[in-house]
């Protein structure tokens, strides 16, 4: 399997629909691939909080359009990152969406765990509440955005839901650079897992923003890692080492569930 991680750069003085049509095209020149990953909340930076409402949209709004062409135009599955959706309720979201070749909405994933610590997305955006997988041929994608990745049970969970590919994007600052790379390697060792990574370039808001995408192998090996700046990532990875390497290791069986509390 192809995969492509277009490690977009926003920057704040581009204007929205100019980025929607820039990353299309940056999407059409992926053909060959067979999954391309767009980063978490490209359209108005992850921490420029003052625009979450502005620029918010229905979950069929103008970037589900220009994502679902761009992925029939190209016939790629599409992870197109994530948009700050708005629900018919009001209520915000950071909702990922996937795309089938055919440019069809194969899945909308709302993120769980919300940044902030009592600050910006954790108090301007809901929660989502479900986990999500999508089945491709070959692979299943578990899907988690940006900050979830601190949060190991959301990823078992995705696991003993079929998941053999961890996809994130994310808006990940540079100056925690060292977690994002650990993380997303514990993740694909814990889990015995392909984890791919797809973080933004620029500076969202002030904050400079870590770049270096970067694809895991079950073992948490590394197999590509881009550098700071806007980038194409593509890697060749075969989702059958899943099934080889958690039958060579077989760690998962021995998971210990529903343990007592400790003694005090």
């Amino acid at each position: 399997m192809r995969a492509s991680l277009i490690q977009i750069a926003v920057d704040e003085g581009e204007p929205v629909e100019t980025r929607r049509r820039r990353v299309s095209s940056l999407v059409r020149e992926q053909a060959g691939a067979d999954l391309v990953v767009l980063p978490e909340l490209w359209t108005t930076g992850a921490f420029a909080y003052e625009d979450f409402g502005r620029e918010a949209e229905p979950l069929d709004g103008p970037t589900h359009e220009a994502m679902a062409k761009a992925a029939s135009d190209t016939g790629v599955w599409l992870h197109a990152g994530s948009i700050p959706e708005r629900d018919p309720d009001g209520t915000l979201y950071n909702t990922s969406l996937v795309f089938s070749p055919a440019g069809e909405l194969a899945a909308a994933y709302r993120k769980i765990h919300r940044f902030g610590f009592d600050e910006g997305e954790a108090v301007l955006m809901g929660a989502g509440r479900h986990p999500v997988t999508v089945r491709l041929p070959g692979t299943t994608l578990g899907v988690a955005t940006c900050y979830d990745l601190r949060f190991p049970e959301l990823f078992r969970r995705l696991v003993d839901a079929g998941a053999e590919t961890l996809v994130v994007p994310a808006g990940w600052p540079e100056r925690r650079r060292s977690h994002w790379t650990l993380l997303a390697r514990a993740r694909a060792v814990e889990n015995q897992a392909f984890v791919l990574a797809c973080g933004t370039a620029g500076t969202h808001a002030g904050v400079p923003q870590a770049g270096h995408s970067i694809v895991v192998d079950p073992w948490g090996e590394v197999l590509a890692e881009a550098g700071p700046g806007e980038q194409v990532l593509t890697v060749d990875f075969d989702p059958g080492r899943v099934a080889v390497t958690r039958d060579q290791f077989p760690a998962l069986k021995d998971r210990v569930l529903g343990l007592e509390p400790p003694r005090r």
